[in-house]
Parts: structure tokens; sequence; C-alpha cells
């Protein structure tokens, strides 16, 4: 078999890569009238086989042939639907780990079931994740009979709730609710890439493994992996828990924003979207604040309030970057334009522009978890991604995610006419133009879609369309419930479409709107297909790519243009001088459009900077991230082992063994036993272990370290073996393990709020002729040190003096989750005297106050009218 275009794609690098996997082809067609033969209940017997002879030793590539074939052939039969040659290829890169770029309309979503098919062999699950619950629901039903007839389950996870396909249910939605942990006990899972993330930190936060969903993460197949791997990548996942009130402070700083005039008491950058404040600005805000330095130590929150304040008030703009929705901030997607339900800015700014807004503030959260997607990706054993638009972003999949892209050809020719751009001086004459282009187009019944890059342009767009009397549909962050119905009918004859950037993207467009029409979808074909236009460059080229590949699917007629004005961001921002020049030399009128080379030059360098500065984004993020992220390995790592392990007294003993030598040698430095302070040894002993330990214990004319360091172990772990006895063996181990778990998750939160604080700060090391990142990690390595000995004197505080105490109902197996915060129930503990000397701890229940929480007595900080941290007040005294 030939592959068309193959010389065309050779050109560009992808000739061998490509023949590689056009190999595979002969191979599968080859048994395709073997597995014909078949009966229905045969395909999952054959699968049986398949698997049973990989068990033996027989690798996935000399059983791709035969998976492949029977995939194809049930595809066939249940959906009507034959894989195309070049979605064999397509199934065989994604099967070797390779993101594959296939044009929009070439099928990508059946394209995924021939790998999971093979991963299947294994008895591992793929996971298939996809950008909004609709498409992993949808996705999942729409493919599952194919699955259904392999002898495979198919699962769906969403925001809300899991679902597993069961053909046995009458109608047309066959999914039943399931738990989380059986959703991922099947053969695949499809799902967002947000929730496969937050099941990971769940499960990493479990008190049990009981309560644990995710069975590790052995392959992944990401659906637009270019819009999660690279357009969400900046934003890294984290779960949270309430910190402190701090509601009116954000409220006096929202008032105090306005008084301060741009230009004069600050400066802004549209490009990183940061905030200078000038002397004069600084006078100002000391004068409405009432306090003479605001750069004090006991200011720096006051700083960080007014910076956000600023930024909300001038940088962030409503129906732009985010939306307000039934009295909440919503973040709209900058790639996409949806809304990023869950997910808020950080440092502040969401509750900055909550009171902007004027809607109720959420206070602000702890970390409890966190992980960047591109962290959570790489622990894949084996990654693949799909989409329309790879090519540009190769690069950096290879040096982020170490992933080939390859370009499958298409398997019709492509004949999209890609006009070229027009650029008006003003914003009102483009639009004027655009218009009067879409209603000739709608007249003679050619369907149109029109991509804008913010919910105001759309909705100033469809206000002119209604004064010209063109009826249309809008498609934005607003309407995200009817994007798939929308999108799927903006092919039909003279339809008119105004989508948000590429909102409703993983919906084909069908010329016509319907696959059965053929009367109708001529018509439009004669009319010249789906025409698509820009109403602004992307600052992603890739964006734009992707808004073109919308028109002429599977070798369908179409075209696209892009409509451009000197008062667009991003021709503002890095190109609006050029323009204005060849406007002022030419004297054009602001409705005559121009096309020049130059300024077509100037945008594509303008996006390729903006794609550099991005990717350097991303990179820097990922940079501080590994460090974190090796912690959290080791960190998750220690708690599984505490999760697993039925007996941990060994684990204890090692604790034991661990603080009583370090103890011992950082009081025992002298040569001379004369010069010891064994005292105070053996008063520091005594916090941990209930045993009294003086000097009359030993022979100190011959006594040695290691004599002391073994007779302290010996009495310590005495001590422990007394406990087991009188609690007995299984109250002893789950004590242990509770307050393990207890402990390691108080301490990591603890950790987590360090290193955000260190990370804010650690760039003005650069003052100092320092490496920001060498910095990092040297204080974050020494941090963790830290936390692994506090983790350790913590837990042997605990097990020594803690009671256990009757509860109603078990709390240690028991948490509860939240998708945008965290919340546990957790157990406090309070101090009692006893009397004996040692004190004792005991469990009940009851909200344990944190350091970092707010102080039950109630005080405030009079210079920011916030609570004061317990650990500043009666912590402090208590310490």
């Amino acid at each position: 078999m030939v592959i068309k275009h193959l010389a065309k794609a050779m050109r560009f690098g992808e000739g061998k890569k490509l023949k590689v996997l056009e190999a595979e082809v002969p191979r599968v067609n080859a048994l395709e009238d073997e597995v014909s033969q078949l009966d229905d209940a045969q395909f999952s017997k054959e699968m049986a086989k398949l698997r049973k002879r990989h068990e033996n030793g027989e690798p996935l590539e000399s059983l791709l042939p035969k998976t492949f074939a029977l995939t194809r052939e049930a595809a066939k039969r249940k959906l009507d639907m034959r894989h195309f040659d070049v979605q064999i290829m397509g199934g065989a890169a994604l099967s070797q780990g390779k993101i594959t770029e296939m044009m929009t309309g070439e099928g990508k979503t059946l394209v995924a079931t021939l790998p999971v098919a093979l991963q299947s062999l294994t008895k591992e699950a793929t996971h298939l994740v996809t950008v909004n619950d609709y498409l992993a629901k949808r996705d999942a039903g729409w493919m599952a009979p194919v699955y259904d007839m392999l002898g495979l389950k198919v699962a769906a996870i969403g925001h809300e709730a899991a679902y597993l396909y069961d053909a046995t249910i009458d109608g047309d939605d066959k999914f039943r609710q399931i738990s989380r942990q059986d959703a991922y006990k099947t053969d695949v899972v499809y799902g967002t890439n947000s929730e496969f993330g937050f099941d990971y930190l769940r499960d990493n936060m479990a008190n049990s493994l009981e309560q644990k969903m995710q069975n590790g993460q052995p392959f992944a197949i990401i659906d637009e992996v270019d819009s999660i791997l690279i357009d969400e990548a900046r934003t890294p996942l984290i779960i949270s828990g309430p910190a402190e009130k701090s509601g009116p402070i954000y409220r006096k700083f929202s008032k105090i924003a306005p008084s301060l005039k741009l230009g004069e008491d600050y400066e802004i950058e549209e490009k990183t979207k940061t905030v200078s404040i000038t002397d004069a600005g600084i006078s100002k805000a000391e004068n409405l604040l009432g306090v003479d330095n605001l750069y004090d130590n006991v200011n720096t929150q006051l700083v960080d309030h007014l910076y956000g304040a600023l930024r909300a008030h001038s940088l962030f703009k409503k129906d732009v970057d985010y939306v307000v929705k039934e009295g909440e901030v919503l973040i709209v997607d900058e790639f996409t334009g949806r809304l990023m339900f869950g997910r808020r800015y950080s440092e502040g700014l969401h509750q900055a522009i909550e009171a902007k807004e004027q809607v109720a503030i959420r206070e602000e959260n702890q970390t409890l978890a966190t992980i960047t997607l591109q962290n959570y990706f790489r622990m894949y054993d084996k990654l693949a991604g799909m989409t329309g638009t790879a090519a540009t972003e190769a690069d950096e999949f290879m040096k982020i995610y170490d992933l080939e892209t390859v370009v499958i050809p298409s398997n019709k020719p492509l004949i999209r006419d890609d006009m070229s751009d027009v650029i008006y001086k003003t914003e009102e004459a483009k639009f004027k133009a655009l218009v009067e282009d879409v209603a000739k187009r709608h007249e003679k019944g050619q369907p149109v879609l029109l991509g804008t890059v913010a919910i105001e342009k759309s909705e100033l767009l469809s206000k002119m369309l209604k004064r010209r009397g063109v009826p249309h549909n809008v498609l934005n962050a607003k309407h995200h419930e009817q994007e798939a119905e929308f999108i799927a009918q903006a092919g039909k004859k003279a339809a008119v479409t105004v989508a948000t950037n590429m909102a409703g993207r993983g919906v084909d467009i069908v010329l016509g709107g319907n696959p059965q029409d053929e009367k109708e979808a001529e018509q439009v074909k004669a009319s010249g297909g789906l025409h698509v236009i820009g109403t602004e460059r992307h600052e992603a080229r890739r964006i734009d790519n992707q808004l073109r590949g919308r028109s002429a699917r599977q070798g369908d007629p179409g075209s696209t243009q892009f409509y451009l004005s000197v008062g667009d961001d991003l021709m503002r921002i890095f190109a609006a001088d050029k323009i204005k020049w060849v406007m002022e030399k030419f004297n054009l009128p602001e409705d005559q459009p121009i096309e020049h080379r130059m300024i077509s030059k100037s945008i594509e360098t303008a996006q390729k900077q903006v794609e550099s500065h991005n990717f350097s984004i991303r990179k820097h993020t990922l940079e501080y991230d590994d460090v974190m992220n090796k912690q959290r390995e080791i960190f998750y790592g220690e708690r599984d082992k505490v999760l697993g392990h039925e007996d941990l007294t060994n684990q204890i003993n090692d604790f034991l063994a661990s603080m009583i030598e370090s103890a011992v040698a950082a009081h025992t430095t002298s040569g001379y036993p004369e010069e010891w302070d064994l005292k105070s040894l053996f008063a520091f002993y005594h916090q941990f272990v209930p045993v009294k330990v003086t000097e009359k214990d030993f022979n100190m004319d011959t006594v040695t370290t290691d004599e002391i360091r073994d007779y302290l172990l010996e009495k310590a772990v005495e001590q422990l073996d007394e406990r087991r006895k009188t609690l007995g063996d299984e109250q002893f181990n789950q004590m242990i393990r509770y307050i393990l778990l207890e402990v390691m998750s108080e301490r990591w939160k603890e950790h987590l709020s360090q290193l955000d604080y260190l990370r804010e700060g650690i760039n003005l090391r650069a003052l100092a002729q320092r490496d920001p990142l060498v910095e990092f990690k040297n204080e974050a390595f020494n941090n963790f040190e830290q936390l692994n000995e506090s983790i350790k004197e913590d837990c042997l505080h605990y097990v020594f003096r803690a009671e256990i105490v009757e509860q109603p109902e078990s709390m240690l197996d028991e948490a509860v989750y939240d998708h945008s915060d965290y919340s546990a129930i957790s157990e406090g503990e309070t101090a009692s005297d006893s009397s004996s000397d040692a004190q004792t701890t005991t469990y009940t229940a009851g909200p344990k106050v944190g350091r970092n929480d707010p102080c039950p007595c109630g005080k405030t900080n009079p210079n920011t009218g916030k609570p004061m941290k317990y650990k500043k007040c009666c912590g402090k005294e208590a310490s």
C-alpha cells in the first residue's frame, strides 16, 4: 500500500517514521478476512488467547496485527466504522508511546481503541485523558461497544461521579454509577487531566489502602495533548484546605486600588501581567492605610495585598480573564475559552478579584497537596498523545516529556483554501468588514464559524450580527453546557456560529449538520464548505492552526481567513509601530484593508516570541517543581509503607535508634566523659521516653558513648514492648499507624507552606549574584531533612504518651474529599498534667489547632486587622 502524500511528509523529516508505521498496515490488513469469519462471541476469546501469549513472554509488538485486526472488525460491526489505513498507522504510533498529529475529522477517538486493546493484553489499564467531563463520558460511551465486544470493561470518571458502561441497560445511556475505586479497576478509564491528577493526590492523602483509587500509572493516552501538556502545564493542581479569615482586608484594599493612578502611582506590564509601584504610589498607599513604612517587616502582608488589588483592578478583566457566574469568580482558560471549574488564582489574587467584583470572598487556602501536570504525566510508564496541532511544539514535547511527534497523513487530500490575513486600521472597521463578509456568505448558504479570543469580543460581534439581521449561535464559556450541540451544527447550510477561541474542541463539524442528510451536505459543499474566520491572531501559532483545522475535514471543501486590526492585543504589543508606519506611508483610509508581507512576518515573529516566553515559564515552573517532585516521591513512598505494613514496630524502633544516636553524639562531642553534657541528654531523652535516666545508672569511670546509646535504646524498646502488651497487638499497630499518618500529614502541610514562602522570595537572591534555583534546591533539601527529623520526634512523643479514647465511630480510616477544597475528619489533641513526670497526650474528637491557624483566643494583629496565628500568639506561650 502506498500512502498518499508520503513524499510531502518526507520533506519534513517524517518519511522514516512513517515507513515504520506504514509497515504495520499490510500485516493488519492480511488478517481482515480471517477475523471477519469469527462470531461476535469469539472476539473476547481471541483476546484471551492473545493475553495468554503475552503472559508467556511474547512481546506486544508481535501481537499488534491480530489485536488491531480484531478491534477494527469490532468497530465495523458495532459502530459501522472501519479504521482507515492511516488510522492503523496512528494507532501503531500511540502504541509506541508517541504523539500523533492527525487533522481534525480524521477520527482520533476511534484511533485510540487500537492501542487501548493492545495495552489490555498486559492486564494493566489505559487512562484516556480528555479536556472535559462531557467528552470523557461521550467518548467512553461511543467506543464502549467496541471494547465490550473484545471483552474489555470501560469506565468514565467525572467531577461528580464515576460510571461503568453496562450493555444490558436499556436506552441510550448505558452507564451506571460506581465507585472511583471500581472505575480504576477497569481496562480503560476515560477522564479529564484534572480528575486523574487530583485522584493521585487524594490517594496520597488516604488513611488506608482501601481508600486508594488508582493502581499506578501504567499507560495514558492524552487527547488534545497540546492543550493539556502545553496550555495547562503552567497551572499546578493543588488540593487545599481553609487557612485564615481575611475577607475584610481584601475589601479594604479593593477600595484603595482605584485611588491610585496608572502611570503616576504604579506601572503595569501587560506581557507578564505584573505591577510595579512608584514612590508616589507608596506614599499615597501609606497615607490611606495609616502606616509609617509600608515595607516594614510587620507590613509585608500589606504589600502583598496592595500588589494583588492593583493586579486585579488593572490587569485582569471581567469576561476576558474570568467571568462572574452565580456569585462566583470563574477563571476563563486563555487558550480554550472554557471555564476552569475548581481552579483559583494563587497568592491571594483570586480573593482580590472577588473583592473587586463585590462577591463573597472565599478565604485563602493552605496547600495540602500539589503537583504540576507535567510531573504527573511524566510518572506514567508509557505516555502517548494525539491532537491536530503538535508539530509547532515538537521540541517542547521532546525536551519536557521525551515524547516524539509523528505527523500522520490525512485519509483524503486537504483542499482547504487558507486566505491571506486582512488588516484594518481600527477594530471598528475590522468588525464592520467582517460582518459584511459573513452576511454575504450567509445569503448564499455557506456556513461560517467565527473564532474570537475573548468572551467580550464574541458578545460584541453577536450584537453587530443581530443589527445586520444575521441569525447565529454564540458559543463561549458562559454557554459551556451547549458547547457540543452548537459546534456540531456549525456545518449546516447558512449556519453562523460565534465561538470563543477553541470552545467545542473535540466535536467534529459535519457539513450539512447531519451525516445522513447527503442532499444538504452537497449544497454546503457547492457553496464552498465551512468558512472559518479568525477575529484576531492568537499569541500561539498552534491555536490559530486549531481554528483553521475546523474547516475541510475528510477532503471536504473549506476556507479560512483572519481579520486583524492595529488595536488587537498581539498587534498592539508587538507590531503596532510597523503597521502604523505602513498605514501612514500609504495614507490608507480606515475601512481599506492592507496585506503586507512585512506585517505578516512581524506577526509570526511576535507569535514565536510569545511561544518562547511561555515555554520558558513552563520550563521554569517545572525546574522548581522537579525539586519538589523528588521530595514528593520519597515522602509518598514512605507514606505508602505505613499504609501497607501490618506491623510498624520496626519503623518506630528505627526512629528510636536514629534519634538516640544523634542525641548521644550531639551531647558527647568532647573526648572526656567529665565534659559530656549528660544531664541535658537525659532530659532530652525523657521528653520522648517516659523513663528517668541519671548518671547513677552508669559507671562513669569506664562508660563509653556506645554503652550509653545501647542502654537508652534498650530502655526505650522495653517501654515500647510494655505499651504493646497493655494495648494488644491490633490496637497498638492501629495507634502507631494513626499517629504516623497524622504527624506526616501535618508536617507535610507545613513543609509545603515553607516551600511556598521560599519560592515567592527566592528570586531576590539573584541580586546577590546567586542562582535562585540552586539556592532553592539547597534550602528545600535542608527543609526536607528537618521535615524528616520533626516527623520522627513527634511520632516518638505521641507513641509513648497517646491514650486510646473510645469514639462513636472509627475516624481512623475516614476522610472526606472535595474537588476544589479538601477537608479531613481529624482528631485534635489536648494536653493534661498527671501525677507522674510524663506528659500524657489524649486524642479526642475536635478541631486541631495548627501552627498557622488563627489563634482560638481571637486576638487580631493591630497592623493588619487579621487574626493572630496560633504560633505567634498562645502557641508561642505554650512553647
